[in-house]
C-alpha cells in the first residue's frame, strides 16, 4: 500500500500525506523533482543551456503577480535558509521594511568555507543562472533593484563561471534595464572575498562589502533595518536564492510536499570522508543518514559496520557515533532530538581507523585561526580549546585540563557576538558526550 502511495503524482501524495505520516519513506527523488538539473557539469551551463531545462521561464509572469504574491509563495513552501542557520526564507524576507526612502540590497552569502561543505560552488560552476534568476525574483520582492554576491574569493573558476552568466543575462536582456521586460531595472555585482571564515557571517560580510575588516556587527540593529551602506539589505545563501524560481514555477504546495513538517523541501547534500565515492546530491529533506550514504556516496569504506562517527552538517556540528547514524533522518528537528544540527547538510564520514580526537583537535586549530579577535570569549577561548586539545592529542594532557576545557565550553557557548564561538566548542561538546571515554585514554592521570 505505501509503495503505491509513493508512486502517486505529487499532489496527490499531498492529499494522502496525513493518512501516511507515520509510514512516509522520505527520499528517492525523482530526476524530474531536481531543481539543480546540471549539478555535475553534464549539460551546457550557459544562458541557451539553462532556458531549455526551463530556467528563465514565466520569469515576467512571477513577477506581475506582484511582490507580496512572491513572499507569501516562498513563506507557504517552508524553504529555510540553506546556508546553516536554517531560518524560514520568506519570513526572512518579510522583514524588509516598505516604502523605505533608502535603497534596498540583496546580498548572497557565497563564502562557502564551512569545512566539509562544498554546494554552493557547484551551483556557481554548473548551474549558475539559477542564482542569477533566484537574485531578480527575490530583489524584486526586496524592493531592491541591485544585488551583490559576495564569492570566496579562492573559487577562481566558479567566480568566473557567476561572471559569464550574469554577462549573458544582460546580453538577453534578463537582467538590467526592464529586465525580462517587466519594467523592473535590476543590476547584479559580483564581489570576491579575502578568504576570511568569519565573512560567511552576515554582518561582517556586509562589513568586508564596505571595505572593513570583516567583523560582525553587534545585533540589533539586523541587516534589514540597518545593512549594506546603513541601508534595508537582506542576507541569502546560494542554494537558497537558487531554488526561488523553481519553487515560484512550480508552486509552493509542490516544494512542501517534499521532506516532513517544518523541514520541507529538496537540499543539496556534501558527502565526505570514509565513503567509496564522495559526492554532492540533491535529495529530498528527512531522508535517513544510512539511506544518503549507501545510495549516494557508495556506503561507508570497509561497511556500514566498519563506521565510527559523521559529522552531519559541516565541521560546527557536534558529531554522532554510529548507533544514532542508523535511525537518524536528515533533517533540522531530527538532527536537534540528538543534540546536533543539521548546518548545510555536509556530511562527513569517519570510519574506524579514525583517530576521533585528533580529528575534532583539528577542527579546533581551525577555528582558533578564523576567530576574528572581536569577542574575548572567542579570542581567548579558541585559543585554549586548542591548545589543550592539542596536549591531548600528545598523551600529555590533565584531568584538570580536561576539566577546564569543560568550563571553556560553558564560557564561550552563546556568550559572542556571531556563532563563531559556538562552532568552535560545540565539536569538543559532542565529541565527549558521545567519545568522552577515548578523550580520557589519551591523558596521563
Amino acid at each position: 500500500m505505501l509503495s503505491n502511495f509513493l508512486q502517486q503524482p505529487i499532489g496527490q501524495q499531498q492529499l494522502l500525506s496525513t493518512l501516511f505520516t507515520s509510514k512516509r519513506f522520505y527520499g528517492g527523488l525523482r530526476d524530474n523533482n531536481r531543481i539543480f538539473t546540471n549539478l555535475y557539469g553534464d549539460y551546457d551551463s550557459s544562458v541557451t543551456g539553462a532556458m531549455k531545462r526551463g530556467d528563465w521561464q514565466q520569469t515576467k509572469n512571477i513577477i506581475s503577480k506582484g511582490k507580496e504574491w512572491i513572499i507569501s509563495e516562498i513563506k507557504k513552501s517552508g524553504i529555510r535558509g540553506r546556508g546553516g542557520a536554517g531560518f524560514p526564507t520568506g519570513l526572512k524576507w518579510s522583514f524588509m521594511p516598505k516604502n523605505d526612502p533608502r535603497p534596498s540590497y540583496l546580498v548572497i552569502n557565497a563564502d562557502e568555507g564551512e569545512p566539509g561543505t562544498c554546494k554552493d560552488r557547484q551551483i556557481l560552476l554548473n548551474d549558475p543562472q539559477k542564482l542569477v534568476e533566484g537574485c531578480l525574483l527575490a530583489g524584486y520582492a526586496l524592493g531592491a533593484n541591485s544585488s551583490y554576491i559576495y564569492v570566496r574569493g579562492e573559487f577562481k573558476k566558479e567566480i568566473e563561471s557567476l561572471q559569464n552568466a550574469i554577462d549573458q543575462a544582460y546580453e538577453h536582456n534578463l537582467i538590467g534595464k526592464n529586465a525580462c521586460g517587466s519594467g523592473y531595472n535590476f543590476d547584479i555585482h559580483v564581489h570576491p572575498g579575502a578568504g576570511a571564515y568569519v565573512c560567511g557571517e552576515e554582518t561582517a560580510l556586509i562589513e568586508s562589502l564596505e571595505g572593513s575588516t570583516g567583523k560582525p556587527r553587534i545585533k540589533p540593529p539586523f541587516p534589514p533595518q540597518f545593512g549594506l551602506w546603513g541601508c534595508p539589505t537582506n542576507v541569502n545563501n546560494v542554494e537558497t536564492i537558487s531554488s526561488c524560481p523553481t519553487i515560484l514555477r512550480r508552486g509552493s504546495s509542490w516544494y512542501n510536499s517534499f521532506g516532513r513538517k517544518n523541514n520541507h523541501g529538496t537540499k543539496i547534500f556534501s558527502i565526505s570522508g570514509h565513503v567509496n565515492t564522495p559526492c554532492v546530491v540533491e535529495e529530498e529533506m528527512s531522508i535517513p543518514l544510512k539511506t544518503l550514504i549507501e545510495k549516494h556516496a557508495g556506503g561507508v569504506r570497509g561497511g556500514w559496520d566498519n563506521l565510527l562517527a559523521v559529522i552531519p552538517g559541516g565541521s560546527s556540528c557536534p558529531v554522532l557515533p554510529k548507533n544514532i547514524c542508523e535511525t537518524v533522518l536528515m533533517d533540522y528537528d531530527d538532527l536537534a532530538k540528538y543534540d546536533s544540527s543539521f548546518g548545510t547538510g555536509a556530511i562527513i564520514v569517519m570510519d574506524k581507523s579514525t583517530d576521533i580526537v585528533k580529528s575534532i583537535a583539528r577542527l579546533s586549530k581551525f577555528y582558533a585561526h578564523e576567530s576574528c579577535g572581536q569577542c574575548t570569549p572567542c579570542r581567548e577561548g579558541t585559543i585554549w580549546v586548542k591548545s589543550i586539545m592539542d596536549k591531548i592529542v600528545e598523551g600529555k594532557g590533565t584531568r584538570n585540563e580536561l576539566k577546564l576545557l569543560e568550563s571553556l565550553i560553558t564560557t564561550v557557548k552563546g556568550n559572542t557576538i556571531c556563532a563563531l564561538g559556538d562552532a568552535a566548542v560545540l565539536p569538543i561538546e559532542g565529541l565527549l558526550r558521545h567519545f568522552r571515554k577515548e578523550v580520557e585514554e589519551k591523558l596521563i592521570d
